[in-house]
């Protein structure tokens, strides 16, 4: 046996095992309470290794919002196996799934969105991976509305994002599941209105 071979799933583990940490940290403690030696502790690995994987304090903050966007287009991924109308509506509920109206998840959102305000590289990637986003929910509407143009699906897309971010932020003051299902179905409204 090579003891010399890294082991690559192991690597990704391991990288992955600090990037949650990271966000962890982040979700609990804001900016303020991200530093790499309280990531390498919450992720349980040496220091060393937290500075092989990211260089510093902003390529860590970087990498949790590329993991965070990669997160929002698997919300707005269509399943070809369902019809175009079901696609976007499995989309348009997605949003509200049990492991994003928790506490520390929209916590976590919310200190995203206040570094996007703070710092110009953090905001550039925020406003890149909000365009994906919208863009994958624009491109749902138009095939599930092929009579729409591309500026309505758009436009359309754009109402429905407002929805879906106010349902996670008053879903931390605790509004009950029946409210949730209103918004999911107010998206829902917006998003199969006949063409204008």
């Amino acid at each position: 046996m090579d003891t010399g071979t890294v082991n690559p799933g192991k690597q990704l583990d391991r990288q992955s095992r600090i990037l949650q940490a990271a966000l962890d940290l982040l979700s609990r403690h804001g900016i303020s309470g991200v530093n790499m030696r309280a990531v390498a502790r919450e992720a349980g690995v040496a220091l060393g290794l937290v500075n092989y994987y990211y260089e510093d304090k902003s390529t860590l903050i970087r990498a949790a919002l590329r993991r965070i966007d990669e997160d929002d287009l698997m919300l707005v991924t269509p399943d070809p196996a369902l019809p175009p109308d079901e696609q976007l509506r499995q989309a348009l509920r997605r949003v509200a799934g049990p492991e994003y109206l928790t506490t520390q998840y929209l916590s976590l959102r919310l200190h995203l969105w206040a570094l996007a305000q703070a710092d110009e590289g953090f905001a550039l990637i925020n406003a890149a991976a909000f365009e994906r986003y919208l863009q994958g929910l624009a491109t749902l509407i138009g095939n599930a509305n092929p009579e729409l143009s591309g500026e309505e699906c758009r436009q359309r897309a754009a109402d429905i994002v407002v929805v879906q971010n106010g349902m996670w932020l008053t879903a931390l003051l605790g509004v009950d599941r029946a409210s949730i299902q209103r918004s999911i179905a107010r998206t829902e409204q917006i998003a199969f209105a006949a063409a204008s």
